[in-house]
């Protein structure tokens, strides 16, 4: 049979075999050749290891990265040619090292890397699984897993180092949640090790959170994508988060305690090197920050803790251990919120300017929990050199529940702003309002199950073909059960008295799937595009998702790079954009308003058209390397479904009765501007309106009466934040750098809000404060283990890390939202909720 009739053939075998394996059935497995596993050190001149340095075959695609101690494991094909391999270790800043390899004798190898002091060359080094499909893509930002660690921040939360990027806003150190590019936090896909995590569906304030999914711990790369994602990622409207796992290649471990909680990891191999493990565990309460909320006191008793596992198994044969492996992510967390308020004190102006107090005094308990198991189970297999195929299942249940019994008593009074009198700052004329009482039985159930099947070929290193299908249940039971009324000196109007009561159930399938193609068109220019399709059985609609890419360097600028994304984006509505929460209103004989929440099963997916266009320019300053990106956008949004935001809730009006667009600007400069130590300055501007159907102002004469109506046409989205900056700085001192500082500072134009319920001013009121947060971090390695790899035996200490955290240095007034107080004469006082005051935390990291 002539050579390239054996070829093709070769080609459709595998092809088959793919199918195969996705449908569950036995398929033979194509001869590839033997493998050996390479493992070794990497380190600087100094001695200390060096993490993230990228080790590869020079010749062969893939590829590993090391880990925070410096090791690596890679599997390396025996050369046909007889020709020894040479394994290629690169970073940034460094000088790449070339090292043969003897595959009879199997090597440990200890490499270690001098500081680059020359002019920066275009090298690009290729991290683990990384092909053409992942280089040069528009709007992905990557991020060092060690700066997490080292970010000052309330929490310690992961989410927290996105807050310093472009285009990222997240007014509230208390959340974990993050909007991107005028969207809302229901609009970001994250992703594990490729699995798609969920988040809590009843939390409406942010003292209520956890922590974000991520363990900071276990993060061994990051990948960020603010728009214009390739097909291969899901089906949402504003950001993609990708997160992998570090893969260990020997053991280790830490231990991190702070004022508001711990963490604990432990990470280790096999003696054969076939199984690995990373195991963490968190654990936060949140009492010590709560405290410093400056409009409530009362005992606060907010914890939560997680626990996951990450397991991987080399199944392959001796002599290729990675060509099929299996791996496991689980995770469960446990949040038990409890609060027993007691007073509250806020001084606040009104619209004439006059400052103001509010005095409340609370009675009753206030409880929330929720409890979530998720899981995600991967077999990969290398058919050939060229084809890879991946079978995912993954699988979530969530267990809600949200306990209210509070009764509020509050009076006003105004504040003596005289600084001569006696009384300066007290308050004076003080008088009765009313009260306000809020009971709360909600339950809900979330189950989630999924099935995915990916492939992926490269037939040669300037292409890589994509695919992929999945096929998922959704399962949500939700009981609505609250009542609320406002008592203002004595009288309850009607319309004060409200309750919602319900018993929702939905059960839904989603099918999915996506191809796309990556090619070099020189190498100078890369392309990708694809499709995507999201099918969901509520409403029966069908989606479709075309996506492009294009990557172009010009040859007298090797170190410049043009970027170019435009793409269709749908995101099908899940559970929370279903529920309408002013449908089926009925009176009741007692003069209480009864809210019947529905599902609109009608609800069509919405869709977001993005135009994206950016540079990134990588140069040296100071013999030291730095790169500067910048992005344009704009993003026209079609069948809206509005939203009002309540602290952390979001209320949807579960109808597709608007458009939307937002445009902006991006930048980001990052480098070592202190030797050895990576530090960012981030800038986004942004513009977000959108137009809905049916909404109106009234029109005033000069008296004030009422004389017709118009059309508002483009208001404020409520994430129109105009301009946002973030800056990360990192520093050492010059003659010990183990003495850092850290500076984290977040600043952002304030926000649209307007009374809940009130149409009329909806997007064309009053804006929010800005927020303004300052955190700074110092550091002491107080000690370093002395002594080799070879003598380190498990368990040991390896260095201890102390820190001191100044958080929210500038004491700011940050405002997480506002409560709405009226009075009998029915004039509403938009009440601000503060966030947390200035406080110190200690920290402490024990590696072993």
């Amino acid at each position: 049979m002539p050579h390239r009739y054996r070829r093709i053939l070769a080609a459709r075998l595998g092809w088959l075999t793919l199918c195969l394996m996705i449908l569950g059935l036995p398929a033979a497995q194509a001869q590839q050749a033997a493998r050996i596993l390479v493992t070794g050190t990497v380190r600087d001149a100094a001695g200390q290891p060096l993490e993230l340095v990228g080790v590869g075959i020079e010749g062969q695609p893939g590829g590993t990265s090391t880990d925070s101690r410096g090791r690596f494991a890679l599997s390396v094909a025996r050369p046909v040619s007889g020709r020894a391999p040479v394994l290629v270790a690169r970073r940034l800043g460094f000088v790449a090292v070339r090292q043969p390899l003897d595959l009879d004798r199997g090597q440990e190898l200890s490499l270690t890397l001098a500081a680059d002091n020359q002019a920066l060359k275009n090298v690009t080094v290729r991290g683990r699984n990384e092909d053409a499909s992942t280089r040069e893509q528009v709007s992905i930002t990557r991020i060092d897993p060690r700066s997490v660690k080292e970010l000052p921040s309330a929490f310690g939360d992961f989410n927290k180092i996105l807050t310093t990027l472009p285009g990222v806003v997240a007014n509230n150190e208390l959340t974990s949640t993050y909007s991107v590019r005028g969207g809302n936090y229901d609009e970001n896909l994250v992703y594990v090790n490729g699995i798609e995590v969920y988040r809590p569906f009843l939390i409406t304030a942010s003292q209520q959170e956890g922590l974000s999914f991520v363990n900071p711990d276990l993060v061994g790369k990051i990948e960020f994508s603010s728009g214009g994602w390739q097909p291969k990622y899901g089906d949402k409207l504003s950001s993609v988060l990708s997160i992998d796992y570090k893969k260990p290649a020997q053991f280790g471990g830490s231990a991190t305690a702070s004022l508001v909680g711990g963490t604990m990891h432990v990470e280790a191999t096999s003696p054969n090197k076939r199984v690995s493990y990373l195991a963490g565990i968190r654990y936060k309460n949140a009492s010590y920050v709560l405290r410093s909320l400056r409009a409530q006191r009362g005992d606060y008793n907010p914890t939560f803790y997680d626990a996951q596992v990450y397991v991987t198994a080399a199944l392959g044969p001796r002599d290729d251990r990675e060509r099929t492996s299996l791996s496991l992510l689980t995770s469960v967390a446990h949040n038990d919120y409890r609060l027993t308020p007691e007073s509250g004190q806020v001084t606040f102006s009104t619209a004439t300017n006059q400052v103001s107090r509010l005095f409340v005094q609370y009675d009753g308990y206030e409880r929330m929990q929720y409890d979530t198991y998720q899981s995600g189970l991967s077999l990969k297999h290398n058919f050939t050199s060229t084809l890879q195929g991946e079978l995912l299942g993954g699988a979530m249940f969530s267990r809600e529940l949200e306990y209210r019994d509070v009764e509020a008593r509050y009076s006003f009074a105004e504040i003596n702003r005289d600084p001569k009198s006696p009384d300066f700052n007290q308050a004076v004329r003080q008088r009765d309002v009313g009260s306000r009482f809020d009971n709360s039985r909600n339950y809900l159930t979330a189950r989630v199950f999924n099935l995915e099947g990916r492939g992926r070929w490269t037939p040669g290193s300037r292409h890589s073909v994509r695919w992929g299908a999945k096929a998922g249940r959704e399962q949500l039971q939700d009981q609505l059960n609250e009542y609320s009324f406002a008592d203002s000196a004595g009288f309850v109007p009607d319309y004060r008295r409200t309750r919602l009561l319900t018993d929702l159930d939905l059960t839904s399938f989603r099918y999915q799937g996506y191809a796309q193609h990556t090619v070099e068109l020189d190498s100078l220019q890369t392309l990708t595009y694809g499709v995507r399709a999201n099918y969901w059985s509520v409403n029966g609609q069908l989606t479709i998702s075309p996506r492009l890419q294009y990557s172009f360097t010009p040859r007298r600028h090797p170190n410049l790079s043009y970027k170019l994304a435009t793409g269709v984006y749908y995101q099908p509505p899940f559970y929370r954009e279903l529920r309408d929460q002013n449908s089926g209103t009925r009176a009741t004989p007692q003069s209480v308003l009864v809210q019947q929440p529905t599902l609109n099963a009608e609800l069509r997916a919405q869709r977001s058209l993005h135009f994206i266009a950016g540079t990134e320019l990588r140069f040296r300053q100071w013999e030291r390397p730095f790169k500067l990106s910048s992005e344009v956008y704009y993003k026209y949004l079609t069948d809206v479904i509005p939203y009002d935001v309540d602290n952390v809730r979001l209320r949807y009006f579960a109808k597709n009765n608007a458009t939307a667009y937002a445009a902006g600007l991006d930048a980001r400069v990052s480098g070592e501007f202190v030797k050895g130590s990576e530090s960012w300055f981030s800038l986004g501007v942004l513009t977000t309106r959108e137009n809905v159907a049916g909404d109106f102002t009234v029109l005033r004469n000069a008296q004030n009466d009422s004389i017709g109506f118009a059309e508002k046409g483009y208001i404020r989205r409520p994430a129109d934040q105009r301009l946002n900056f973030g800056i990360f700085f990192q520093d050492q001192l010059p003659n010990n750098p183990t003495v850092k500082g850290y500076v984290n500072l977040v600043f952002g134009t304030g926000l649209p809000f307007s009374i809940p319920g009130n149409q009329e001013l909806r997007g064309t009121s009053a804006l929010t404060r800005s927020y303004k947060r300052v955190d700074l971090g110092f550091s002491k390695i107080l000690f370093v283990a002395n002594r080799s790899e070879a003598a380190r035996r498990p368990g040991q200490l390896e260095s201890l890390w102390l820190g001191l955290e100044i958080l929210n240095v500038l004491d700011a007034n940050n405002v997480a939202g506002y409560s709405y107080v009226q009075d009998v004469n029915g004039r509403t006082y938009a009440v601000p909720n503060y966030l947390s005051q200035r406080i110190i935390n200690l920290r402490a990291i024990a590696r072993f």
